[in-house]
């Protein structure tokens, strides 16, 4: 019988730079940016789509995702910050017990996903007029791939950590480093790698799709397919998860981040399943409404 030691993750906080700490998750979400505005980049010129169009892209991203998952995270697992440190839900800082620059410790994907929602409607319609699920289907391919970076962050930060594993399980990591709020530091599962490694599976599908098929021309086939593999990622690591915060949301079994999966998979059924009626031709692809 097989015996397997676990690993233990305790790594530095980040690369300290005197009195300032440059944190790892700070490098990953600058990295799933970065990656991702190259990435737009080269989809735009594939599409034959003017560069005057990214930039706002890429703002409109920026503040939909960081916004969206800093009021979803505080909404959706942590309401009582709204009374106990106000400030600290909308500025990356800690008023409480004392002042500290914390950077926005606390971020939620579904949160994010809504803004980013409404933010690329704006993009679409008042800037590069085009079809919303166009837009969509391209920034799918984007997030996808960026998520998988922010996990990776998260497990530089020994947070979003799984139950407690077997200690002669191959995917047993130790986190000397994790939050008092998990418990007794135990071996448990690297759930941010195995969401990491979802994301990235997705990304890379989502790009042979793009590249290979013409299915980025049935506007919102490619978007309805990537909310329904990335919610099911979600879905079935969380059943490995540790709660995050009080999670007021519980149905049937299941925790807030399953239960808010759901919905957003049901959506996209439903979008892939209608994108046959938004198709258009590849002249329409490459020009603005």
């Amino acid at each position: 019988m097989l015996t397997f030691l676990y690993t233990t993750w305790n790594p530095e906080t980040g690369i300290h730079l005197g009195p300032i700490t440059l944190h790892y998750y700070s490098l990953m979400f600058i990295l799933a940016f970065g990656l991702g505005y190259i990435l737009m980049t080269k989809i735009f010129k594939i599409d034959n789509v003017h560069q005057k169009y990214l930039e706002p892209l890429f703002t409109w991203t920026l503040v939909g995702t960081i916004f969206g998952a800093r009021m979803g995270h505080v909404i959706f697992y942590q309401p009582e910050l709204f009374k106990q440190d106000f400030w600290s839900v909308f500025l990356p800082i800690r008023t409480k017990p004392h002042f500290e620059f914390t950077g926005f410790s606390g971020l939620a994907s579904h949160g994010a996903t809504i803004a980013l929602i409404f933010t690329t409607l704006y993009y679409s319609y008042k800037i590069i007029k085009k079809n919303p699920f166009w837009v969509y289907d391209r920034l799918g391919i984007v997030v996808a791939l960026g998520g998988a970076f922010v996990r990776i962050g998260n497990f530089f930060n020994s947070e979003i950590i799984g139950k407690p594993a077997p200690e002669n399980s191959p995917f047993a990591v130790l986190f000397p480093q994790q939050s008092s709020e998990y418990g007794a530091i135990v071996p448990r599962y690297p759930t941010q790698l195995f969401e990491a490694g979802g994301y990235f599976l997705l990304f890379v599908l989502l790009w042979i799709l793009y590249r290979y098929t013409n299915k980025k021309y049935q506007q919102g086939w490619l978007f309805g397919l990537f909310f329904i593999i990335l919610w099911a990622i979600r879905f079935f690591v969380e059943f490995l998860k540790e709660p995050q915060g009080d999670e007021f949301i519980n149905f049937a079994g299941l925790n807030t981040g399953q239960v808010l999966s759901i919905p957003f998979m049901i959506a996209g059924f439903v979008i892939m399943f209608t994108a046959k009626n938004r198709t258009i031709t590849e002249e329409e692809n490459a020009k603005p409404e």
